[in-house]
């Protein structure tokens, strides 16, 4: 197996320090953001302008992405295996697990980028299956699981966490074409460790040695493995294309109530509530007019009164508030929007924006172009009309076919979508008479 350069362990590129972010001139209060111009020493635009629409598309190969999530045992769900796309739509009424797929996702992504079993799982007696039963010892859990797809090829990653008595992970296997690269297992229930065994292949085929119990071992072993054979540069090449597709995720449900007032001007970086959306339009439209004009677009053309603009205008005590020209008389402040049109709006400012926007943290270490950030949406047609839904999945499909973005939204029927999502979306049916694989 040839290793892909810029996965491996000699290849990674030092972390860079921020630009210091430039003051903005003051402005009076009620004054429109001029349009975008920016001066000649300034530093090319970040990642909200770096890839226009018209751009042609990174190579699929270079992004890592996961392209399949496997909940064995987990919540409600048992044996699902749910197949994921560009642009995936879970379908099924209330009760059918759409939400639960979607915290097993984002419950992974947090995992693989470090944090503790105990912050990802605040109860994780809810994560067990209904009905099951406790060993001899008492024991309790769940499983979960998905493949990670890139430049290395298909890799799966398979959880075993214990829920009861004590909240660890029992066991971890990382396996690539029919090779475990690394295998964890609980060997003595008093030590808070798993002993585990990775892939060597040199003098010695395989290293053991214990890892923390709450913590993915695939997110540790860049710490411990050295890559001097070529069976550790496996190992460090697939847990690295695990980690980077699970990292870089933003979980996105837009909440009308905290995204009417004016909000105080702030970085720009959207909030997954999408509470400071009046503060993000504010840089968005300084920043980039090609983006800012796709969203008027879309803006426009789901709504049922004309939209000339989206602006964002200054107000006394630092503040921003955000509203619509609608061509004739004053502007309507997002206050008066109903739901659905906020909800809308938020939507399509996070298609079509990246992780410069977005408040998410990928993997500093790895080139931007070889990420694909993640948008979990739940609830995507919450509050929608047909036409809103129909246009945010034509929109979806878009800015997915450029690869720097993926969508995996819920809807509670896949049938009001119709033909928008296009012939490269995958429609996953959740509901019980359903197949279960889209």
């Amino acid at each position: 197996m040839t290793v892909p350069p810029q996965l491996t362990p000699g290849s990674r590129r030092p972390r860079h320090t921020a630009l210091p972010l430039r003051t903005a001139p003051a402005r009076r209060p009620g004054e429109t953001v001029p349009e975008p111009r920016r001066h000649p020493v300034d530093p090319p635009p970040g990642p909200a302008a770096a890839e226009t629409p018209d751009a042609p598309p990174a190579p699929a190969e270079h992004r890592p992405a996961v392209t399949e999530l496997r909940l064995s045992a987990y919540a409600g769900l048992r044996g699902t295996r749910v197949p994921l796309g560009p642009l995936t739509l879970l379908a099924g009424p209330s009760g059918s697990g759409r939400t639960t797929v979607l915290n097993a996702y984002a419950a992974l992504a947090a995992l693989g980028s470090g944090a503790c079993l105990e912050t990802v799982f605040a109860d994780p007696a809810a994560c067990v299956p209904e009905g099951a039963r406790p060993d001899a010892q008492r024991r309790r859990g769940f499983r979960i699981g998905c493949t990670v797809d890139g430049p290395v090829g298909p890799v799966r990653l398979d959880l075993a966490v214990q829920a009861e008595p004590a909240l660890r992970i029992v066991g971890e296997r990382l396996t690539w074409q029919g090779v475990t690269l690394l295998e964890t297992a609980l060997r003595d229930p008093g030590r808070r460790t798993v002993q585990a065994a990775w892939h060597t292949a040199g003098a010695v085929p395989v290293t053991r040695g214990p890892l923390p119990d709450d913590q993915l071992a695939t997110a540790l072993l860049p710490l411990r493995v050295a890559g001097r054979t070529a069976g550790e540069r496996q190992v460090l090449a697939a847990a690295e294309q695990a980690v980077v597709a699970l990292r870089s995720v933003f979980a996105c449900d837009p909440r009308p109530a905290v995204m009417r007032a004016p909000v105080p001007v702030a970085t720009g970086r959207l909030l997954p509530h999408c509470d400071n959306l009046a503060d993000v339009l504010l840089r968005t439209r300084n920043e980039c007019a090609v983006r800012h004009g796709l969203l008027v677009s879309a803006v426009r053309e789901a709504a049922l009164r004309p939209v000339r603009d989206v602006l964002a205008e200054l107000r006394p005590g630092g503040t921003v508030e955000a509203l619509l020209d609608r061509g004739a008389g004053p502007r309507t402040p997002l206050a008066r929007l109903g739901d659905g049109e906020l909800r809308h709006l938020a939507l399509a400012l996070v298609l079509l924006t990246g992780p410069g926007v977005l408040d998410v943290d990928p993997a500093a270490e790895v080139p931007g172009a070889c990420q694909c950030l993640t948008v979990l949406a739940d609830g995507f047609d919450r509050d929608l009309g047909t036409r809103q839904v129909r246009g945010l999945v034509e929109l979806a499909g878009r800015a997915v076919s450029h690869g720097h973005i993926r969508l995996i939204g819920t809807v509670r029927d896949a049938g009001q979508v119709g033909g928008a999502a296009g012939e490269g979306a995958t429609v996953v049916d959740l509901t019980p008479d359903g197949d279960g694989t889209g």
